[in-house]
């Protein structure tokens, strides 16, 4: 159990809106507030569960409306002085936030029930969250002010969340009230004596520190020494205390902190095992939320002695996040310990490891800090988020290229038992996994199959999709390679054609596949890779290799152009194109990317396009290359899809599933980016996105809001063709085609 006395994130006046509400809900994240009068007493109790069932009720509804009136007032509360052990008592299924409150009705404290998470300043610390790193400057100013503001300058831009301090008042402290000059004192205690006497910052230079902190961004934090030092550190409102391993043990002081109600980091240096459970006890009985800090407090500390493993017993004893406070050379073990569960990492910070004073010695310098930062979030993104079993959308494409399938030996017909002997495993991995083959054997066929195809799933009857003429608003049509165009031209009659070019595809005669002049409109679509390993890029930094690009696609125009002929009805086809701009290990800069866009619109002026419309795509942050994950840079963010298409007057082709990607990742909305994109918008992709990298995927597989998505480009982009662009949706004679047009054809 836990006692939250920092209310100002769960509180709303009673005259409060709802939607001041669930803003608030939103942001303390803990699915509740309270509503209380303008003197503190207590009103009611507003979930987001009250709010949703309000929302559900059918009757009419106005977020504006006073939370008053969708509060809960038969609450359950405490007492503010009942114990513990009472108020655990009144928890269950149903009950998980205890009021407690004063004889007066004051609302005063909150219980609630031992949470995963902690939040500190804007950081919530638990799983499957970004790590806490704390940049740990203790004394590493030596007593300058100016020299403990380059520091929080210098941790600020290493990556850090937190820079911490420690306070002490000398004369309470020690019993010689700090004298540094004290000879009756052993060699170890006059050294550090003399330091800190000489780099003790005093109260308002930390407080100016603290100050600098926060306009750096940066979470201010300082560990007390002292009872003195804690109702200091408290008239300046901290967000949280440290406590130093050598104050485990330090009960008076503990207790001092645990009543405040604030987070505590608790650092397990020097301590036994029982030692760090009857601290856990104490905060625990104060219901104070805490992080014990896994600790070896030697300076520097030999890598034998870490001993990481420590971390699994410490996550017994909480049921919680735990951390790591490290004192060994260099920062590899921090980030061992980010990959062995630690939610929070402090390392000593410096400027200059040779200046005065021990700490120094064990410190990171900024631009180890930088790396450390940059490996501990590679780490953490490595872990996941999930003991699920799934595959990347570059593993599915993997294993499509070298896995392997169930493929006909011979021609078989329709309705013919399927033998043992007419299956061969073979590669690519287009169809059936060969441990299907069981499954197969002995199943009468529905269609007709040649000698060289994959069996597919619905040969096992699974996913049969039977194509129809389909009616929607605006032009459609459904993407085809030259060798599987009659097929699916012989299926539906759609509006459009919109062809895939493999490289290997420009230098096959036209004539061999197409027989007489057809009414649909065509679209042809620029292979990425060409022959010598060449991925097209418009924009590389390297001529000689922009050059070529240029060449290969001046060499599709005129493929377009041939292409023509077989589609008289098409006055200027589209061609859509991935004009390049990735990088491979980070992505560009602002300034980067509008040289980059700059460079695309000269090098397009330059080319002969008469006849063809070039419609650059959007593309996602984290494409898919071949198998492997690059950056992108261009065409991926909305608000600068909409600046170069203003400047230079091309229109786009919108993906969907590659905005939606990447609006996943920039934190934006969708509804934004179709105002912001839809208005240039020739042609639309249409196809469902997860995360920040599942691309392609089926209607509904993903997150995409289609309903909303169809009204928004109703109104911005209302003539766009589309297609739906589903990954190896052309697959069993376009089975996941058919499936996305079924359900697409409700919303468009």
């Amino acid at each position: 159990m836990i006692v939250e006395r920092n209310l100002s994130r769960f509180c709303v006046f009673a005259e409060d809106s709802v939607l001041t509400a669930l803003q608030k809900i939103s942001e303390n994240k803990s699915r509740i507030v309270f509503s209380v009068t303008e003197h503190g007493r207590l009103e009611g109790v507003v979930t987001d569960g009250d709010i949703r069932r309000w929302l559900m009720s059918g009757k009419d509804f106005d977020l504006n409306v006073p939370v008053s009136s969708v509060s809960n007032s038969e609450y359950v509360w405490a007492d503010m002085n009942a114990s513990l052990d009472n108020i655990q008592t009144l928890f269950s299924e149903r009950i998980e936030f205890i009021p407690l409150i004063d004889a007066q009705n004051h609302l005063i404290a909150f219980a609630r029930r031992a949470a995963q998470e902690i939040i500190i300043g804007n950081h919530v610390i638990g799983p499957n969250q970004p790590v806490f790193l704390i940049a740990e400057i203790g004394n590493n100013h030596n007593g300058d002010l100016d020299r403990a503001k380059q520091l929080i300058d210098r941790a600020a831009e290493s990556g850090a969340n937190c820079a911490k301090f420690q306070m002490r008042d000398m004369e309470t402290l020690y019993a010689n009230r700090g004298n540094p000059n004290d000879g009756s004192q052993d060699l170890g205690s006059q050294y550090t004596l003399d330091l800190l006497s000489r780099f003790n910052l005093g109260r308002d230079s930390l407080f100016k520190a603290f100050d600098h902190c926060k306009c750096c961004g940066l979470v201010p934090l300082c560990t007390p020494w002292d009872l003195k030092s804690v109702m200091v550190l408290e008239e300046y409102g901290v967000e949280a205390y440290k406590i130093a391993s050598a104050d485990l043990t330090n009960n008076e002081l503990l207790e001092a902190v645990a009543s405040l109600g604030k987070p505590v980091l608790l650092s397990t240096g020097m301590s036994h095992e029982g030692e760090i459970l009857e601290a856990i006890t104490l905060l625990r009985r104060f219901g104070t939320v805490f992080v014990p800090l896994h600790c070896n407090s030697t300076y520097p500390t030999p890598f034998k002695d870490v001993n990481l493993n420590y971390l699994d017993r410490l996550k017994e004893f909480v049921n919680g996040p735990v951390g790591y406070s490290g004192h060994e050379r260099g920062y590899q073990v921090a980030v061992a310990a980010v990959a062995k569960g630690a939610n929070v990492i402090e390392k000593h910070f410096t400027l200059d490891r040779e200046l005065e004073g021990n700490d120094h010695k064990v410190s990171l310098l900024p631009q180890e800090f930088a790396e450390m930062v940059a490996a501990v979030r590679v780490v953490e993104e490595s872990l996941g988020g999930s003991q699920t079993r799934t595959l990347s959308q570059g593993e599915l494409m993997n294993r499509e290229i070298l896995g392997k399938s169930l493929v006909a030996m011979t021609d078989i017909g329709i309705g013919e038992e399927i033998l043992n002997e007419w299956i061969v495993v073979q590669s690519p991995g287009n169809g059936l996994q060969p441990n299907r083959r069981a499954a197969l054997i002995g199943r009468r066929t529905r269609r007709a199959i040649l000698q060289g195809d994959c069996f597919y799933p619905s040969d096992l009857g699974e996913g049969i999709v039977e194509p129809r003429m389909y009616q929607f608003r605006r032009p459609w049509g459904v993407p085809v390679r030259y060798h599987d165009f009659y097929t699916l031209h012989s299926l539906v009659k759609p509006n459009l054609f919109e062809f895939h070019l493999s490289y290997k595809d420009l230098k096959l005669d036209l004539k061999s596949f197409f027989r007489e002049p057809l009414s649909s409109q065509l679209l042809v679509h620029s292979p990425e890779l060409f022959a010598g390993d060449h991925v097209l890029d418009l924009v590389a930094e390297n001529q000689k290799w922009r050059q070529e690009s240029v060449k290969n696609l001046e060499h599709v125009v005129n493929i377009t152009r041939s292409l023509k002929q077989w589609f008289p009805k098409t006055d200027c086809p589209q061609l859509i194109v991935n004009v390049g701009g990735f990088s491979q290990n980070q992505p560009m800069s602002v300034k980067e990317r509008e040289k980059l866009y700059d460079r695309l619109g000269d090098v397009l002026s330059c080319m002969n396009l008469k006849g063809v419309e070039i419609i650059p795509q959007t593309m996602p942050p984290f494409p898919w290359h071949f198998g492997g994950q690059r950056f992108h840079n261009l065409f991926v963010i909305p608000d600068e899809v909409d600046a170069f298409c203003r400047k230079t007057g091309l229109r786009t082709c919108f993906d969907v599933s590659h905005s939606a990607l990447a609006c996943n990742h920039l934190g934006l909305s969708m509804s934004e980016c179709v105002q912001l994109i839809g208005p240039h918008t020739a042609h639309l992709h249409l196809a469902d996105a997860d995360g920040v990298d599942g691309e392609g995927l089926q209607i509904g597989a993903g997150t995409i809001d289609f309903p909303a998505l169809a009204k928004g480009l109703e109104k911005y982009a209302p003539n766009a063709s589309f297609i739906p662009e589903i990954w190896q949706g052309h697959k069993d004679q376009g089975t996941g085609f058919w499936l996305a047009l079924e359900k697409l054809e409700s919303w468009f």
